[in-house]
């Protein structure tokens, strides 16, 4: 069985970006930022992504899609918004950090995540710091940001953080990145790194990507 094989197979079921299946059109502009941040902010805490997922979507449908708007909603109106996208477990701590982290993009970055981009220079470990600012964003939640947002972030790619580097190791490929990102060619890195992570939450991508692979 050869890697490229077990790299084209899991592309081709599994090739596609969590802030696309939450319906972010990705770019390098203000409003597609913000919705993965938040999104990140969803998908880093101990629940299901598809109700992570939805709940992106919820919020979108609220109109709480811009980080103005974020932080002029009243809190319940975003505690009722995560409530219709299932996000019930912790919907009145992550109203208020919603609230919070929109208040900090505007006062700090002009509402801009681009211009936390800049302050960061260039230095990844910067980036991933400025990230964790955010109330409700640690570690795990840059991680998330940032494997998506290497499309468009180009300085941060390859991003394979340890959940991607999980879904590789069940997958049977090198847990390097550089070797990766070669197996993966000219594939955005946004795209591989979800597919990799889905392998690793989801042990039956792995178990079916390497079937078809043999």
């Amino acid at each position: 069985m050869s890697r490229e094989r077990v790299v084209r197979e899991l592309l081709d079921a599994h090739g596609r970006t969590y802030a696309d299946e939450a319906g972010i059109r990705l770019k390098d502009t203000p409003q597609p930022l913000y919705r993965l941040l938040v999104l990140a902010h969803l998908l880093s805490a101990r629940i299901r992504g598809s109700i992570a997922l939805a709940t992106a979507r919820a919020l979108h449908e609220a109109g709480l899609r811009d980080p103005r708007r974020m932080a002029e909603a009243d809190w319940q109106e975003r505690v009722d918004a995560l409530g219709r996208g299932g996000y019930r477990r912790y919907d009145e701590r992550t109203a208020t950090q919603l609230g919070d982290a929109a208040e900090l993009l505007i006062e700090r970055w002009g509402g801009d995540l681009r211009r936390l981009r800049r302050e960061a220079d260039g230095k990844l470990s910067e980036l991933r710091r400025l990230l964790q600012e955010f109330p409700g964003v640690g570690p795990a939640g840059a991680d998330i940001f940032l494997r998506e947002a290497q499309g468009v972030w180009p300085e941060a790619a390859p991003y394979l953080d340890a959940k991607a580097l999980q879904g590789a190791e069940r997958l049977k490929l090198p847990k390097d990145p550089e070797r990766l990102a070669e197996l993966a060619g000219s594939t955005d890195p946004a795209v591989f790194a979800a597919a990799l992570v889905r392998a690793a939450v989801d042990k039956e991508v792995a178990e079916d990507t390497l079937r078809r692979a043999g």
